[in-house]
């Protein structure tokens, strides 16, 4: 009788990283964990779930088979504007591409539709373009007029950058063989932008893994749901965009009650809708865009709300309510700060920021905003405006820049404080969620409870216009939303919308925001089994369902 075998499936996102462990045979879920996603560290986090999840199995590591792993980080990265710089050098094509790149430089060469040479490669230009980007980029893509046809130009390209200035170089036709130079330009541009982040985050995956003995059999999902191995991510990091709503997808046609359904991922930062159809993900085999970039990289059809358990809700100095689509610290899980009661108000008053635990003195004094918050310790963006004089404006863009480093981390009032105001959570610190309602619904003369079903609404009804405005982009490639925005207030017109299909709620939160969505959508909503850790369980079902 042969030994038992077993596989892990992690979902690292924005706020949280879940791990899932399974019996290979039965696909039987054995232990399950979560933690918060470390982002200084990405190993900690993943380590912590490992941990947990053969601590509360007793299975060794040497009986796991293979890891299967979901990503947000690399759409995350496009969101955020993080990543490499990046210099393009086009040959055989003049138009200019609107890209993100530090600069686009056009040369003389290229090839005709049947692959033959329509002009010699201009050599001289090509060493005059790498020597202009020299000093400036951090990685090189080469593009040539249907080097899909014929990749010559290009090969050549790539060796003599190479040669001059010792960086990475992308060619176009590695990461695509269609038509449509400025989406195959975009596709090898994001795989250089995406790469230091992928290699941070597979060095993180492959040290925690190793550390256990798993680092053998290593599975990323890409965003069509299909597998990849490990070591060919950092090269192809675009194609792990949508990884997680490919796992939420997975995860939703192999537990879902109906063939047909809208498949809801609530997590921490963001939600992610995407539709089962006859049992399949939909995929969008024309490419995707990543970002406002039309790619040759093909994912399931998904949309994203900025909208989750984690989002600030703000009162603004007009005493008008906004949730989301910033992520902040929740009260509830703040251990450290004083009461909201001592510091909590409206507009820039209405979050704490604090410096990143393991930032050193050194590093602080390079940043005016670091250095006082190291010495006079946590502040409210309203304080850091006072002290320093400086204009809003001016103010918020540094802290944007701060914030998206991870050197500053910011807390305030969420839909998880809001749940705990209620009564419908009991995970952290009730009383700090209490006083920030409080002083919150003060402004908009509200209860503290009143306030929290405010904040609940809204986050609600962001989610349900995401879900309409995709289906609507399914059926009819428009959204509601764009077109009219404002109809659920229109003094004339009377427009509901109400649901064919049933949802599947996925995340840790979506029990307590999808079933008023919908109520709101007429239609009924089911949580499967593990449904808390649907995107790990899915990574890891697909990768055994794709293999058998």
């Amino acid at each position: 009788m042969s030994e038992k075998k077993y596989g892990i499936g992690i979902d690292t996102g924005g706020t949280y990283t879940d791990a899932v462990l399974i019996d290979l045979d039965d696909k039987s879920v054995q232990a399950t964990s979560k933690s918060p996603t470390t982002h200084f560290a990405l190993s900690h986090g993943i380590a912590l779930c490992l941990r947990d999840l053969f601590v509360d199995s007793e299975i060794k590591p040497n009986e796991v088979e293979v890891v299967a792993v979901s990503t947000t980080l690399a759409t995350n990265a496009v969101v955020e504007k993080k990543g490499d710089k990046v210099g393009l050098i086009i040959a055989g094509y003049s138009k200019p591409f609107t890209l993100p790149v530090v600069t686009s430089l056009y040369i003389g060469g290229g090839h005709s539709i049947i692959g033959e040479e329509v002009e010699e490669l201009d050599m001289d230009a090509l060493v005059r373009a790498v020597t202009e980007l020299k000093s400036n980029v951090d990685a090189y893509v080469v593009c040539s007029a249907m080097s899909i046809k014929n990749p010559a130009h290009e090969m050549v390209m790539a060796k003599a950058v190479s040669l001059i200035d010792p960086l990475p170089v992308f060619m176009s036709h590695e990461v695509s063989q269609r038509a449509g130079m400025q989406e195959r330009a975009a596709t090898a541009v994001l795989n250089a932008r995406l790469r230091p982040v992928m290699e941070e985050f597979l060095v993180g995956m492959q040290d925690s893994l190793m550390m256990l003995g798993l680092a053998s059999n290593v599975m990323i999902i890409r965003g069509d749901a299909t597998p990849m191995n490990i070591v060919k991510t950092s090269r192809q990091a675009a194609s792990t965009v949508a990884s997680g709503p490919a796992a939420t997808a997975w995860f939703g046609l192999t537990f879902s009650p109906e063939p047909n359904c809208i498949i809801v991922d609530v997590g921490g930062t963001t939600t992610d809708i995407t539709m089962i159809k006859d049992g399949q993900p939909t995929i969008s085999e024309d490419g995707s865009l990543i970002g406002p970039w039309l790619t040759h990289v093909d994912s399931v059809k998904m949309s994203t709300v900025g909208a989750g358990g984690d989002s600030l809700a703000i009162v603004d100095k007009h005493g008008s309510l906004r949730v989301g689509p910033a992520r902040v610290l929740p009260l509830s899980r703040a251990t450290e700060l004083a009461s909201p009661t001592d510091w909590m108000g409206q507009g820039l008053a209405s979050t704490m920021l604090t410096i990143a635990e393991d930032l050193s003195e050194e590093q602080a004094s390079h940043n005016q905003l670091l250095a006082y918050l190291l010495s006079h310790g946590p502040a409210t963006p309203q304080q850091l405006m006072n002290h320093f004089d400086m204009s809003e404006l001016t103010l918020i863009n540094h802290l944007a820049d701060l914030i998206k480093d991870d050197l500053v981390w910011e807390t305030g009032f969420t839909p998880t404080d809001a749940l705990h105001v209620l009564g419908e959570l009991d995970l952290g610190n009730k009383e700090a969620a209490m006083a920030g309602a409080q002083c919150l619904g003060s402004a908009m003369n509200l209860s503290a409870e009143e306030f929290s079903k405010l904040v609940l609404a809204r986050i609600g009804k962001e989610i349900e216009n995401g879900i309409l405005d995709h289906l609507l982009t399914i059926e009819t490639g428009k959204t509601l939303s764009g077109f009219y925005p404002e109809f659920r207030n229109s003094p004339v017109l009377d427009i509901s919308l109400k649901l064919k299909l049933p949802l599947v709620g996925i995340g840790a939160a979506a029990q307590y925001l999808l079933p008023q969505v919908a109520t709101k959508l007429g239609t009924t909503i089911t949580f499967p089994d593990h449904f808390e850790v649907g995107n790990a369980l899915g990574a890891i079902r697909m990768t055994v369902d794709t293999a058998s």
